[in-house]
């Protein structure tokens, strides 16, 4: 069986730890791999037709180009789905799919579409969204990952001045929970299965990012964590994902990663989720 790793166009190197974890457990399991960078031009559309170049068996696709991912799965299993991909990778979009579904969400309200740079903005529209969510509140640009682009605004200037930046650009406006300043949980779904959870929490900031200085500490999923995780993973149409609950009396979920890096999840619970995705791979692919 042959498999590709495709990865950002962009990304600096194949070598990350991510990449080389998935490729040896699939190794391991007698799986040709070959790791690509997507900037190979080898889906198109050509002669009214897709064309894809790539030949192999399944694609584990570790990147959000919704065009390729739609193309290569004409021709190739993906994990994650292309459509799986494309719900997650706008946070809006993921908001929709998992309402009226019985899951616990904060309150959130998609921004305004603006396409004219010097238009105005109607401070009293803002007041209405002040209104209903109260201050402080997060905005978030709809397209991001990595805690970026994701603001709170404590003010109405704030608002305003967060919503100026970035009225160009797909975003939306959700209430903050102050119980989970700096905190939330991770959990780590494969094939309809909870495989663990951490806390990860910053000291110096409201998101709990890794990448923006967070630490990670390894905890019990609770029960109704762990099943709302896989309902929404099933919901959405997911292979793997991590999943983020925001803390308090309730828990909350607030995102989902199609693409989730998994390092820091391994580090800290020592539960193998590389080898638990490659064998889910493979029991789908009929091995």
């Amino acid at each position: 069986m042959k498999a590709l790793i495709l990865i950002n166009a962009y990304a600096p190197t194949t070598d990350t730890r991510q990449v080389i974890r998935l490729r040896d457990e699939l190794n391991k399991l007698g799986v040709q791999v070959v790791v690509k960078r997507n900037d190979g031009f080898f889906a198109s559309v050509a002669d009214g037709r897709a064309q894809v170049s790539a030949d192999y068996d399944f694609c584990v696709y570790l990147d959000k180009d919704k065009y390729v991912s739609h193309l290569l799965e004409r021709k190739m299993r993906l994990f994650n789905s292309a459509r799986a991909i494309e719900l997650c990778d706008d946070k809006m979009t993921t908001h929709i799919a998992l309402a009226d579904r019985g899951i616990l969400m904060p309150d959130t309200i998609p921004g305004l579409l603006c396409y004219t740079p010097n238009a105005k903005i109607d401070e009293e529209r803002l007041r209405v969204v002040e209104g209903r969510l109260g201050l402080p509140l997060v905005v978030k640009q709809s397209f991001g990952s990595l805690g970026k682009s994701v603001y709170l605004a404590s003010s109405h200037d704030e608002l305003l001045k967060i919503v100026n930046e970035i009225k160009l650009t797909p975003h939306l406006f959700q209430r903050f929970i102050g119980s989970s300043y700096g905190r939330d949980m991770r959990v780590i779904v494969v094939g309809g299965r909870a495989l663990g959870g951490i806390i990860r929490q910053s000291d110096c900031d409201f998101r709990s990012n890794i990448g923006l200085g967070g630490h990670a500490h390894a905890v019990e999923v609770p029960t109704e964590i762990q099943q709302t995780a896989v309902r929404a993973a099933g919901a959405l149409g997911l292979d793997y994902c991590g999943i983020d609950f925001l803390l308090g009396d309730t828990p909350m979920l607030c995102e989902v990663n199609s693409n989730a890096y998994f390092d820091a999840f391994e580090s800290a619970t020592e539960i193998n989720v590389a080898e638990a995705y490659a064998r889910h791979i493979i029991k789908k692919m009929g091995r």
